[in-house]
Formats: C-alpha cells, structure tokens, sequence
C-alpha cells in the first residue's frame, strides 16, 4: 500500500506532542505526534491485500539472527530538513537511526523496547523518504523529512546528547548506541513495503486503529492490548478549565456557534472507539471530532471525558499521544515482562514483517 508524503509530513507534526522522555519529565518532543490538522492523510487506494506473511520466531531477548532474514535493499542516507535553520542535513541511514533513537525514548527504558524503537524510527524514516521520492513536499525543500534537533524532536546529534546527558553519558549513549546497532538495520515492511511505523507515548490501556486518527484504516495499525501503559507515570491527567476560558477557546475556533444555557450541554461527548478514545462529540451546536477538542484544549490525548460543576470544566484524559501503533511505555513494559523486540513489534504492528536493510 503505497502512503503519501502527507502521512511523514502529519506524523512529525504530531510527534511534537510526545514528552522528551530523558531527563526532561513533561516536556514535548518528537516524532509520535504533529498536529493533526489534516484529517485524510492517505490517498484513496485500494487496501492491500493480505500476504499472509508473519514476522520471524522471536528469539531469546537479548539476542539476534538478522542472517536468518530476508533482504530490503535500500539507498543509505536520508536527507534531514532542520526546521530551526532550514538547513539539510545527509545521514547515512546508521547516523540517522542513532540520533533518531537517542531523541525519541529514554535511554533509561528496557534494551528491547530501545531495540523496538529504533526499527520504528529506521521504517518511518523509509517510508518518508519512499513517499517523498514520488510525491515531494515543496516545504522540505528536497528533504526526505524535518527534525528539530535543538529541541530534541525526531533527530540529535551526540554533543547534544553528552549535554543532555552530562555525567551520565557514556552510560545512556552505550545504551543507544548498543540498541542501534543490533537492531538498527531492520525494518518492517507490509506488502512489500517500508510500513507507516507510527508510535507514541503512552495508550489508553489500549492502541488506537490508524481510521480513526487519518481516516484511513491500515491492517498493521490495528488496535491491540496494551496494558502496560496503566502503570506508565501520568497515565491519567486531569486539566480544568473556567466557563469564560472554554467559552473564548471554542467562539475563537468556532465562529458563530451556539452555546446552550446549560452548561453541561457545551461540549458532550457522542461517539467513542472500540479503544475509548473520542471519535466525535457536540460543541454546542457543531459536531467536532474528538481530535479537534483535543488540540483546542491541549489534552495529552483525544481519551477523555468531560464535566462541569462550580463553573469548571474538567477534562479527565488517559493516555499521551494519538494511541496509534507502537505504545513506548507499553514496549517498556513489555521487554520487563520478558518480550524480545521482535515481540513487541509483532505486538504492535500486527502482521508486519521483520527483515534485514542493505544497501
């Protein structure tokens, strides 16, 4: 299934919503989330079909067989568009991959979840750079993607790790530097091709399906399980909001619309996933998806509920990040519990295929 730039272009965007987990609690960062702006990121194709592959017999954590694989043959670099200085910048593929993964997940989390991470960051970057090579965006200006490097979203170079870092460095660079290399050069692909390997910070307790988020259903962004993610630290978070803020957010992004009398009535929710997360919901007399609530209040994910009292608005929301594919704390949990990389990744990307990169 062939997947447009728009999707690279979109999920960087929404990756800026995800924690810069390392030594900065709370903060936002890099490529799981970008602001979902667009609503039909995929081009009307036809689905693809089953292949009927499945990923290789995870081995024992810790371990490696990428002999054992079949081969992807790819270019070796990718060309990165540093969105603070509109310069670009040409990584071989292994660089890239190293700075992806030390930007993207704690060096503090389990080696398998590093390892996961760092074929999700590998394939993403693939797919980008396979869409950008048939459909190019005039704003990357020749780039396969964007990186924001000074604030440590999708890409960092090791001196800003050793900053970062400070003490702690060798330590936390062995880690990333071991990860990217076991597992670095692998990739999944889907029907022959790199998958659109999205990830985020921390489900619901359960991963979004990728209809709901793009509108375009994809057989390996499915939602699955994740119950790792209700001991993740602010699985649930709580934000309010006075009458007069959330009248001004919504009158701001609505112009015209009706707010009833009863309070109660302006905003409810009216349709959820199968995985909890707000597909729909009323906004005083317009209907607006549970995405659009979530970047007008700033919510950390579009699983939420919703109350007044004492002239408060409350939003209770679970979660960090869309909820589509691959959940890191989850992945965390996951490689605690005993799971190999390979497991966590056939977890999350639900009949995608492990293989070995070459160039």
């Amino acid at each position: 299934m062939k997947i447009p730039a728009l999707f690279c272009a979109l999920f960087t965007a929404i990756t800026l919503l995800l924690p810069v987990f390392a030594l900065k609690p709370g903060t936002e960062a890099a490529h799981s989330e970008v602001s979902p702006s667009g609503e039909n990121i995929f081009s009307p194709v036809s689905p693809a079909a089953q292949t009927g592959a499945s990923p290789a017999p995870a081995p024992a954590p810790g371990t490696d067989r990428t002999g054992s694989l079949p081969v992807f043959h790819t270019a070796g670099s990718f060309r990165l568009l540093d969105r603070s200085t509109g310069k670009i910048m040409e990584l071989s593929e292994e660089e890239y991959v190293l700075g992806a993964l030390a930007a993207e997940m704690p060096p503090t989390f389990h080696p398998e979840a590093l390892k996961a991470q760092a074929v999700a960051a590998h394939t993403y970057a693939l797919r980008c750079r396979d869409d950008q090579s048939e459909n190019p965006d005039p704003e990357l200006l020749g780039a396969d993607l964007s990186v924001n490097p000074s604030g440590w979203e999708g890409y960092v170079t090791e001196q800003q790790a050793r900053e970062r870092f400070g003490e702690n460095f060798e330590l936390y660079w062995g880690r990333i530097r071991d990860a990217a290399e076991e597992a670095g050069n692998l990739v999944l692909l889907y029907d022959g091709e790199p998958i659109a390997a999205a990830y985020h910070a921390i489900s619901a307790g359960s991963t979004e399906g990728a209809e709901n988020v793009w509108s375009r259903a994809l057989d390996y962004l499915v939602p699955v399980e994740s119950p790792g993610d209700l001991l993740a630290p602010d699985y649930e978070t709580v934000v309010t909001f006075s009458t007069e803020q959330t009248e001004n957010i919504l009158k701001a992004a609505y112009p015209g619309i009706i707010l009833p009398g009863d309070r109660r009535d302006w905003i409810r929710v009216v349709s959820r996933s199968q995985s909890g997360y707000v597909l729909t919901a009323d906004a005083g007399d317009i209907q607006v998806s549970g995405q659009d609530l979530r970047t007008l209040f700033g919510l950390r994910s579009s699983c939420f509920t919703v109350s007044y009292t004492l002239d408060t608005f409350t939003f209770t929301v679970k979660g960090y990040g869309h909820g589509v594919g691959l959940s890191q704390y989850g992945a965390d949990y996951m490689a605690r519990q005993g799971s190999s990389f390979r497991e966590i990744l056939a977890h999350y990307y639900s009949g995608a295929e492990l293989v070995q990169s070459a160039r």
